[in-house]
């Protein structure tokens, strides 16, 4: 960041940074940016003049937050969260993201790196087979229209319901795999035809299927772990991807809509890619409609996958999954608006709350979180990079006060796809990361390249920034021994 930038922001405390209301004239709340000091020295501009810009638009509540993985994205930073009111407020797809739930899967297995290591290669060269990955992937679920349908609107359930799982499944999946205000009337023809094939697909970009591992001194929380069922040496298997071409769509029509009708409701914004309708207009609900559809979509599509990791480990270790222990930890989403109920001026409230690239974070006893964890807390599954590795946190009470319930999804970009590319060779990188014991199949050697480690921040310090901030405390670190990359 801007030297200059970074001295007009005041410090709340050791890793919380605001610019007051001043800072635009137009801000209606402060804008917050979580972050060590190193952190915010290499924040990106762009994210605190898109962070100020949704701190512009009407209806706002408390603040405009960035998390500590913060980079610039479309309208909204990546790591952006914003809360508005549903009678003054907006709902904005940019706040949201293209791939409407993205989110992180973490399924866990009793092997033992002693077991899997041999058979690393046999088990990411099965999966890479058995989970299409790359821009063009198509699922090996076959769906008519009506089928599609079914699945915008019973998203896990529905996989369930077709053999794809375990009904133990369901209360471990955020909003037990399935938001009940999907509306398939609100999602075009277009939209429909780009998602029918695509059930039980990875994409392309930083979405991956990881083999990973606890390594010994990186279980952090004996008695939270204990909950999980894990233990170091563990082996786990955790998947990152979303709606994708479904869920762009569906932002894309929307957005058409979104510039017109801000018009029509005397709406101006600072950036074109903030485009927002208010949360009660026609548009607004319609949108919020076929976002659930996008989101049931994507928990059907990591559903699916789920099912197909099972397969490919009974394949190659010739147990059934049941017996391997293959139980679902949790499915958490990010890239998503949702209403929830949160303490404002002393009293609860109920806001649309957008989290676009961040988590939802609530500590115990909330009542939409699972029974099986109520008591812990929200599980929250942070990816980092390929090369790096992963953890698994819980939520604080701390998070709903402060953030709206929310922390970060990952350990965020500090460097561009081209410069990756332009920084090393996909094929090296492959080479690098066998030598270390992390075994990538990937669909592309230019994709590869572009998720490098060191394109990204340090995982380790950006879950430090939010642990020491109160907002998430980590379980354990998951280390990769083997990645399917799209």
């Amino acid at each position: 960041m801007n030297p200059e930038l970074l001295r007009q922001f005041s410090k709340v405390d050791d890793v919380v940074w605001e610019l007051p209301k001043t800072f635009k004239h137009d801000m209606q709340v402060p804008a917050r940016i979580y972050g060590t000091p190193s952190i915010m020295k290499d924040m990106d501009d762009t994210v605190v003049d898109q962070l100020t810009n949704v701190a512009c638009l009407p209806g706002i509540q408390k603040h405009a937050y960035c998390m500590a993985d913060g980079h610039s994205g479309y309208g909204f930073p990546i790591g952006g969260v914003a809360a508005f009111d549903p009678d003054k407020g907006v709902i904005s797809p940019g706040g949201i993201g293209f791939d409407i739930n993205c989110g992180m899967r973490l399924i866990k297995t009793n092997l033992k790196l002693k077991d899997v290591q041999p058979k690393i290669k046999q088990l990411v060269d099965t999966l890479f087979k058995m989970v299409p990955a790359g821009v063009g992937g198509r699922g090996f679920v076959r769906m008519n229209p009506s089928q599609m349908k079914d699945a915008m609107q019973g998203g896990a359930k529905w996989c369930v319901e077709q053999g794809y799982g375990w009904e133990s499944d369901i209360g471990r999946i955020e909003d037990f795999g399935a938001i009940d205000h999907a509306d398939p009337a609100k999602v075009s023809q277009k939209a429909l035809g780009r998602g029918i094939n695509q059930l039980g697909t990875l994409g392309s970009g930083n979405h991956y299927l990881e083999v990973q591992t606890i390594r010994k001194g990186e279980l952090f929380d004996a008695k939270a772990a204990k909950r999980f069922g894990l233990e170091e040496g563990q082996v786990v298997v955790m998947v990152h991807c979303g709606s994708r071409g479904f869920g762009h769509q569906i932002a894309t029509d929307y957005l058409n809509v979104f510039g017109p009708a801000m018009k029509s409701h005397g709406i101006t914004v600072r950036d074109p890619e903030l485009a927002c309708a208010p949360f009660r207009s026609k548009e607004g609900q319609a949108y919020f409609h076929a976002m659930a559809c996008a989101a049931n979509s994507a928990f059907a599509n990591r559903q699916v996958i789920t099912h197909q990791i099972r397969e490919a480990f009974k394949h190659v270790f010739k147990e059934d999954p049941k017996e391997l222990g293959m139980e679902l930890i949790y499915d958490v989403a990010h890239n998503i608006a949702k209403l929830e109920k949160h303490k404002l001026n002393g009293k609860n409230k109920e806001v649309l709350v957008h989290r676009k690239g961040a988590t939802r974070c609530f500590g115990p006893g909330r009542a939409e979180l699972a029974p099986l964890y109520r008591d812990l807390g929200q599980p929250v599954i942070v990816g980092g990079s390929m090369e790096t590795g992963s953890y698994l946190l819980l939520g604080t009470k701390k998070a709903e006060e402060e953030t709206f319930g929310s922390t970060m999804h990952g350990s965020g970009r500090t460097m561009s796809r081209t410069q990756a590319k332009h920084a090393i060779r996909g094929e090296q990188l492959q080479k690098d990361m066998e030598k270390r014991g992390i075994y990538v199949r990937t669909t592309t050697f230019t994709g590869l390249a572009e998720e490098a480690g060191f394109a990204y921040k340090d995982i380790s310090e950006v879950v430090r920034t939010m642990e020491i901030a109160g907002i998430s405390k980590p379980v354990c670190a998951l280390r990769p021994i083997g990645n399917v990359k799209g």
